[in-house]
Formats: structure tokens, C-alpha cells, sequence
């Protein structure tokens, strides 16, 4: 029985609907239920699948760095040279541990806080109400819609009660949809045309959204994947992007094994042509190869990540994968969802027009506190009898509840997470509608207690709002008179307008007040609120007929037009101040939203994010644009409205064809194809939906917009320090390959042995590296442009630098090794061991700023180094005066005036990058 077809159901009248799924509104019954459970299951989406830690171990391996690291070892192990491929083996070990950890606790965080959300639903089953878990609803069951309830599945309304929903996570539109139970019509289609938007098919009711106020009941027409937020889930599966640093180090990968496959070739040959054996020379060869090869830089990348992930973990961000918080210091371009991420997704009342007099209302969400200011000035409302006045009609008018949420811990704190270490929170929440819960917000903010005006002034009759309407009645008992309060869509309250009130008295509505309503309704909406109008009837002398139909003689008596709310939903206090700090990164922000042009136009305006000069584009402009087009149009657009969730995978996908390294946040199920095509995805923790969160690669626990910018501070520091660290290890290991290359064109012998190349690798340079990894953050990350790494992460100044280095490394080390060579090459080889040692010291301390000078830096930043370049130094001396390791190595003592000579000479590395850096400093200087 496939009734879970292809049907478009707001085009079917409510029998119709039963008839196809075979249902009754008495529901199914415990037979039926089972049997549908049988064909078609659980009522979810495909859940990311939770993987094993041996899985998530495993994992840690797949990298063609790690692949190279695997052969070297392997060889190293076949030459018999057991306890240096055991060094590597045990190195990769220890990285793939670390990053288990990581990866394992985000897993457990994500984990708790989808069961935390877990949620039940209302079904008849023969007739009879009974909670179910909502993954057991099944196609043709009746549900029972409540104030306050999640919806559980795609549903067909077949009885609505003035039933309000929240579509925003699934629409990307703010505003609550009213639902009706009759066939839904469009302006643009015909009734029974199927192509009707989500948005406004009325008389549905999605899986996912949110009921805010009202009730109702619904017949289940969709589940699990056939629903449209499983239609979205399935999309993300086809979407595939990879984070730029793995793009990255592939990249460098592929370098690595063509420079180690020419190194090596090159060597050999140049050794059999200078008479040395071919087993000698493969030897060596394959020790170099060990040495060009990065292996610890799978480890220092995982401390680096890992210590980010830490800092970020404290600040109630979930990085799900090590590598994705570096992608974010790489990004260029963040585009942000207007509801939930920029806006608290709470609607509240910023500006009241009254008798000619526009009046600013401040506050912080539907916490009943804030200011009111006229002519930029804060005032007392009980010197404005106005403001007063419109303070107690909205408080007439709004059936909605004001509580205060204790404060909690988030899931996270109990399962021991990331983001564990947050802080408590406290917030004011609503119940009912958003509209009358804005103006009941506002008339506490103005100074009235809502109890008590119900005890003064008790509620007579109210006509709740209803889409046909369009305007909200009550009747309240005010000093013997039945007082009418009217508040709802501006044309139509108007309509019902005869005078206009003032302060001193009541007028006439005629043509020119009009024209002048008009005008501040016009300049409101301009501004980007919602608008609704408030009139009264001070003494209707009697009640008013529910029952007739709105414009019909008696149904509304006429009316006293008071005055103009306007509400948005409010910006998030930290938005403009982060929005400043992107601006000083040269990063940009662009706004994506569902909502009408000039509202999002204004949020962007009033975040900073729109400027003068800047365009605005819609879904329907893009579809009208091909892929070419779009790319670029999108180059000076920063706000997009109107959008629905292909526009935004449009989108996205159209800035990376350019080349733009892009963040994608969200919360919503609309969003969840955006975040995964994006570089990196970012899902809000609290308001953001299950599917949001899975197809994410960073969740913000506390949904605050300023803690992606965070994220980008500590991404770009972790791309500096890993650069640091490549740097290091190249610079060294080209040093290396230069002195043997060298020492082989000159007609010199080798002046490195297999084991002193392993041990400068795995020992000198696997402590300092391992140093360089735990790099304080630099200063200034956030201000001016950040270079934007190509898929080589190693740039022209890396080059630059590298060679620069490496040269001083091998014309020193060579320098000293002909002068012992020729008559103890034990010694020889004991001094080209050291001096390259000492060069390694001096320039882990020189890779710790490209521009800086070491002498301007403070030492003691990075303990680290200071330890680690301790311990390398006493195991150095091990190496020369211990005869353990003077046997392996074949090293012998050195005198205090060789180790002077040796410092000395590797001092110059010093010397030639502080010459650079001196130069590179005024080449900056003079381009700015």
C-alpha cells in the first residue's frame, strides 16, 4: 500500500485527503498502525551514522602523508633498521590517538544534545488520544496539533483553531504562518495546481517546525524521507566538500613524493658516478628520503588542532572534525541565515508611531527591560500620556505568556564534552503568539504588570486573529464601559477607521491624515519592521458578534485609529561589534534569508553588513541568472532575500567558483544543503535542527554570531603556527639533502650517516617541532588582510625563507666537515652531526615570526621551546659523550673551542634571516 507517493495535498479537500491514505478521523487502528510501521518505519532521517572509535581511529590514518610515512617505515624496517621504523610507527601511533580523543568526545557532545531534543507526539488510535515518541508516527494517523508542540511529520490540517506555526528552520522565513483547513490558493496558481511553494501551502503543517500558538488536527501525509525536511536530509548526501587544509596537504603530499622519488634518484646516481657503493648510497638515500618526509608533522598538526579545538571547547564551540577550525581562519567570505544566527529569532516592538510622534523602544530580547527614547533622547513614559496610552493597549491585546527560564547547564556539561566548561544562562522565554507576546513585552517594558490589568480590566470577548481578518478583538471591561481594542494588518485596520485619536481629543479621519498615516506606515516598512496598526472603540456599548463575518454592519463598530508598532526581530547584541572585527579582518559577511527584500535589506543595514553601494538580490532574480551570471552578480551583492534552500546551495556553490574560500552558518533544516557544499559549516547549538547539526563541521552551543569570528582568530593563529612548523621541518630537511648533495658534487664523502640523518630527524627536530606546535597566538591576527593560501600551503615567501635558511645550514656544515675528513672521519662526521644540530636550534627560534625581529620577541612566550630546546641540547650531548650512542652513531667527544667554532658558525643562520626579515619589514612599511 504506496500512499506515501508523489501527491500534492494542499491541493486536495479533506475527504479526499482520508480517502487516499486510507484513513478515518477516528485515526488508524493498533492494526493498521503496525502494519504501516512494517512498510514504511520509523518516522526519522537518516541519522550521521555514530561511528566507532576504532572507525574514528582508523580514520586518523587516511592521509597521503600518512601513506608515504607507512612505505618509508617499511623500508627502513626491511633494511633491518628495526628501532627507527619503530620511532615512525610509534609517531603515527601517537598522532592518530590524539586526534581519536578529539573527534571521539565532539561525537559524545552532539550525541547527548540530540537526546536531550528528543520529542513525542499526539495521535488518535481507535478513536482514543495517546502519546506516541514521534518516530512512531505513521502515514494516515491523526495528530493532534498544541500550543508549544513540535510538528512530528507532514501533515494535512483537517481542523484548524486559529493554529499559528513557526516555518522558520524549514522556510528561512521569520514571520508565523497562519494555518486554515480548507484547499490552499495562491495569488499566482490556480486551486489544484501542484506547484505551490512550501511557504505557502497554508493548510500543511511540516515536520520539524514549531506550533506557536492555537490548536488543531492534521492527517499524517508524509514520514521519514518522504517529508520535505527529509527531501533536504537526502540532498546533502550528493554535496560534497573538503576542508582546505586537507586540500592542502594533499597537494603538498603529491610534492613530497616527487621530490623525494628525484632526491633519492639523483643521489644514487650522483653517488655511483663519485665511486661510492650502490648499498651505501641506497642506504643514505633512504635515510634522507626519512628526513625529507614530514613525519612529524601529522603529530604537530594534530597538537596544533587539538590545542585550537581545546581554546574553542571553552568558548561553547564543538569543532566535530580537527581540521575544520583552521579551514575558518581561512575563509573569506561568511554567509550568514538572518533567523537565529544575526536575529534572536524573537519579534519584538523597536518603534511605536503615535498621535505624529515616533518613539524608540530599546531592550534585549523578551526581557521586559529597555528604554524609550524620543527625539534621541531617553524619557519617562509617564510624561507621555501617548506612549502610555499605547502601552495599555497592547497590553489589552496580548494573549501570550512572559516567563523566566532558570539558569542551566547545557547537555554538553553533562556528558562531559566540549563546550562543557560554558557558563549558565538565564533567558525570558514566551508562549503563544509572537506578535501579542512583542506587545506584551512592550507594555511591561513601559511600566504596566500585566496581572494586574487583568484584574482591573477583566477580558469580556476576544475575537483571536485569524487569516481571513486579519485583525485581533477584544473587549475589556474599563470604568463600567466595554472597551474594544483592535490590533492587526494596517490596510485593514484603517479600513475600519472613521477618526484618528490624539492626545487632546478625537478627529475626523479624512484624506490628508491619511495620506499622512500612510506615510509613516511606508517609513516603517522602509526600515524593515513588521508593521501593525492598534485602534479603539472606547464604548462599543455592546459585545461584538464573533460570528459575523469582518466588514458586515455590527461585526466591528467604527473604529478610533491610534497609532503604528513596529517590530522586528531583534539583532543580536554581539553582531555589530563582530561585525566590526570582520571588517578589520577584511573578511566579508553576506546575509541569506527568506525574507522579503527591504526587511532584510534593513536587518543587513542595521548589522553592518549592507553599505551604501551594495546590491540585493532575490530568488526569483536568480532564477533568471545562469551559473555564470550569478558568480558575477554575487560580487558586490551582500544581501540575498526571498531565498529558498536551492538559491542557497546556488549561492554557495557560485562563490567558490570564484575561488572564495566560504563559511556557511545556519540552524535551519533549509540550511543543512548550504552547510555541507560550503568550505565549512557552522550550525547554531540551541536553535539549530538535528539535520543543521549533522551536516556541520563546527556547532556554536550558544548560538552566538561573535564566537564564529573567534573561531576565525584561532583558525588563522593554527594556520600560522602549522606554516611554522612546515616551515621548520622543510627548512632542515632541504639543509640536509643540500649538505649530502653538496658533499657528493665536491667529491667529498658522506658527510651524515644513515643514523645521524634519523637522529637529526626523529630526535633534534621531533622535540623542537613538536615545540613550535604549542605557539602562542600571534597579535593582530584580526586586523588587515590574512594571505590566502592556494592549494600550496608552501608560499613564495616559504620558499623564500627556506632556501635562505637551508643555504647557511649546508655551506657551514660543509665548511667544517673538509677540514676534519681527510684525517679522522669519525670526528668529521661527529662535527657535521652538530653544526647541523646547532643550526636546528637557532632556527626553531627563527621560525617563530616571519617579520619579527628575535631579538624584539619575548623568550619566555612559548615555554615549550625553552624546554625542548633544553632537552635537545643534553641529548646532544648524550649523542657526542655517552658510549652507548657514540657506538650507534659513530660520534666521538668534541673540545670546548670545536663547540665555540660550531656555534659561531651556526649562528649565521640567525644572521641571514634577521637580514631578511629587516628588508622584508621596509618592503611592508612602504607598500602601506
Amino acid at each position: 500500500m504506496a500512499i506515501m507517493q508523489q501527491i500534492s495535498w494542499h491541493t486536495k479537500t479533506v475527504p479526499e485527503v482520508l480517502d487516499a491514505l486510507h484513513s478515518r478521523e477516528r485515526g488508524l487502528t493498533k492494526e493498521e498502525a503496525t502494519k504501516r510501521f512494517q512498510e514504511y518505519g520509523f518516522n526519522k532521517l537518516p541519522e550521521g551514522k555514530v561511528d566507532s572509535l576504532l572507525l574514528i581511529f582508523l580514520r586518523q590514518f587516511k592521509s597521503p602523508l600518512i601513506y608515504i610515512l607507512f612505505v618509508a617505515a617499511g623500508i627502513v624496517f626491511a633494511m633491518g633498521e628495526v628501532i627507527d621504523a619503530s620511532i615512525i610507527f610509534a609517531v603515527l601511533l601517537f598522532n592518530a590517538i590524539v586526534g581519536t580523543i578529539q573527534e571521539g568526545k565532539a561525537q559524545n557532545t552532539l550525541l547527548a544534545l540530540k537526546k536531550f531534543a528528543e520529542t513525542s507526539a499526539t495521535v488518535l488510535r481507535d478513536g482514543k488520544e495517546i502519546i506516541v515518541p514521534d518516530i512512531e508516527v505513521m502515514p494516515g494517523d491523526i495528530i493532534i496539533l498544541q500550543e508549544g508542540e513540535k510538528v512530528p511529520a507532514d501533515a494535512r490540517i483537517i481542523f484548524s483553531n486559529t493554529l499559528k506555526v513557526d516555518e522558520a528552520s524549514l522556510t528561512g522565513e521569520s514571520e508565523p504562518v497562519i494555518k486554515i483547513d480548507t484547499v490552499a490558493l495562491s495569488d499566482n496558481l490556480p486551486a489544484g495546481e501542484a506547484g505551490l511553494p512550501v511557504a505557502d501551502q497554508k493548510n500543511m503543517v511540516f515536520k520539524g517546525t514549531h506550533i506557536l500558538s492555537g490548536n488543531g488536527i492534521a492527517v499524517v501525509a508524509a514520514t521519514g524521507l518522504a517529508t520535505e525536511i527529509g527531501k533536504i536530509a537526502q540532498k546533502i548526501s550528493s554535496i560534497d566538500t573538503e576542508i582546505p587544509l586537507k586540500t592542502n596537504i594533499r597537494y603538498l603530499s603529491r610534492v613530497i613524493i616527487i621530490t623525494v622519488a628525484v632526491v633519492s634518484a639523483s643521489l644514487i646516481v650522483l653517488g655511483v658516478l663519485s665511486d661510492k657503493s650502490l648499498k651505501e648510497m641506497f642506504i643514505t638515500a633512504v635515510a634522507l628520503s626519512v628526513s625529507i618526509i614530514p613525519e612529524g608533522l601529522p603529530v604537530v598538526m594534530t597538537l596544533v588542532l587539538a590545542t585550537g579545538v581545546f581554546r574553542m571547547s571553552k568558548r561553547n564551540v564543538i569543532v566535530k572534525r580537527l581540521q575544520a577550525v583552521e579551514a575558518l581562519g581561512q575563509t573569506k567570505v561568511i554567509a550568514v541565515d538572518k533567523t537565529g544566527t544575526l536575529t534572536r529569532n524573537e519579534m519584538v516592538i523597536q518603534r511605536v508611531y503615535v498621535d505624529g510622534k515616533t518613539f524608540d523602544i530599546t531592550g534585549n530580547g523578551y526581557e521586559p527591560k529597555g528604554e524609550a527614547i524620543f527625539n534621541g533622547k531617553n524619557i519617562d513614559p509617564l510624561n507621555h500620556p501617548e506612549l502610555l496610552f499605547s502601552g495599555k493597549i497592547a497590553a489589552f491585546c496580548a494573549n501570550a505568556r512572559l516567563y523566566f527560564l532558570p539558569a542551566r547547564r547545557s547537555p554538553a556539561y553533562r556528558s562531559g564534552g566540549p563546550g562543557a566548561g560554558g557558563e549558565e544562562t538565564s533567558i525570558w522565554k514566551i508562549s503563544g503568539d509572537p506578535t501579542e507576546a512583542a506587545m506584551l513585552v512592550l507594555s511591561e517594558k513601559i511600566g504596566f504588570i500585566h496581572e494586574a490589568l487583568e484584574q482591573e480590566t477583566p477580558k469580556i470577548f476576544e475575537m483571536p486573529f485569524d487569516y481571513q481578518k486579519k485583525y485581533h478583538a477584544t473587549i475589556r471591561a474599563v470604568d463600567g464601559k466595554n472597551f474594544l481594542t483592535i490590533v492587526g494588518a494596517p490596510e485593514k485596520v484603517l479600513e475600519l477607521c472613521k477618526n484618528i485619536w490624539r492626545k487632546n481629543g478625537t478627529e475626523t479621519l479624512g484624506g490628508e491624515k491619511k495620506k499622512e498615516l500612510e506615510l509613516a506606515f511606508h517609513n516603517l516598512a522602509q526600515s524593515g519592521f513588521r508593521v501593525v496598526a492598534y485602534a479603539i472603540n472606547p464604548d462599543t456599548g455592546r459585545s461584538v458578534d464573533g460570528n459575523l463575518p469582518a466588514g458586515k454592519a455590527g461585526a466591528i463598530p467604527p473604529l478610533t485609529f491610534v497609532g503604528f508598532f513596529g517590530m522586528s526581530d531583534a539583532l543580536r547584541p554581539e553582531v555589530k561589534e563582530a561585525m566590526q572585527r570582520v571588517r578589520a579582518a577584511d573578511m566579508r559577511v553576506i546575509m541569506i534569508t527568506g525574507d522579503h527584500r527591504l526587511t532584510a535589506q534593513a536587518i543587513a543595514k542595521e548589522a553592518d553588513i549592507w553599505r551604501e553601494g551594495d546590491s540585493v538580490l532575490t530568488g526569483e532574480e536568480i532564477d533568471k541568472m545562469s551559473d555564470d551570471e550569478l558568480s558575477e552578480k554575487i560580487a558586490r551583492a551582500t544581501v540575498f532575500a526571498r531565498v529558498a534552500p536551492d538559491h542557497k546551495l546556488r549561492i554557495i556553490q557560485a562563490y567558490r567558483k570564484r575561488g572564495e574560500i566560504v563559511a556557511m552558518t545556519g540552524d535551519g533544516v533549509n540550511d543543512a544543503p548550504s552547510l555541507v557544499a560550503a568550505d565549512l559549516g557552522v550550525a547554531m547549538g540551541k536553535i539549530g535542527t538535528e539535520v543543521a547539526k549533522e551536516a556541520s563541521d563546527i556547532v556554536l552551543l550558544d548560538d552566538n554570531f561573535a564566537s564564529i569570528i573567534s573561531a576565525a582568530e584561532e583558525g588563522r593563529g593554527i594556520y600560522k603556527t602549522i606554516k611554522k612548523a612546515i616551515l621548520y621541518f622543510f627548512s632542515t630537511s632541504t639543509g640536509e639533502v643540500l649538505v649530502i648533495a653538496g658533499a657528493l658534487v665536491l667529491g667529498y664523502p658522506l658527510p651524515l650517516l644513515a643514523a645521524q640523518i634519523i637522529w637529526l630527524n626523529f630526535i633534534t627536530d621531533g622535540f623542537l617541532d613538536v615545540a613550535l606546535a604549542m605557539e602562542p597566538k600571534e597579535k593582530g591576527l584580526m586586523q588587515g588582510k590574512f594571505e590566502r593560501p592556494q592549494k600550496w600551503i608552501v608560499d613564495g615567501l616559504m620558499a623564500q625563507r627556506m632556501f635562505l635558511m637551508a643555504l647557511p645550514m649546508a655551506i657551514g656544515t660543509l665548511y667544517l666537515f673538509k677540514g676534519y675528513f681527510e684525517t679522522d672521519i669519525i670526528k668529521a662526521w661527529t662535527i657535521s652531526l652538530t653544526t647541523l644540530a646547532v643550526f636546528q636550534w637557532f632556527n626553531a627560534w627563527n621560525c617563530k615570526s616571519e617579520s619579527k625581529s628575535i631579538f624584539q620577541m619575548n623568550p619566555f612566550s612559548n615555554k615549550f621551546l625553552i624546554g625542548a630546546t633544553a632537552i635537545v641540547i643534553c641529548l646532544q650531548f648524550a649523542a657526542l659523550y655517552t658510549p652507548f650512542l657514540q657506538k650507534i652513531l659513530r660520534t666521538t667527544p668534541l673540545s670546548i673551542s670545536e663547540w665555540f667554532i660550531i656555534i659561531l658558525i651556526a649562528g649565521s643562520i640567525i644572521l641571514v634571516e634577521e637580514i631578511r626579515k629587516f628588508f622584508y619589514r621596509r618592503k611592508v612599511v612602504i607598500s602601506i
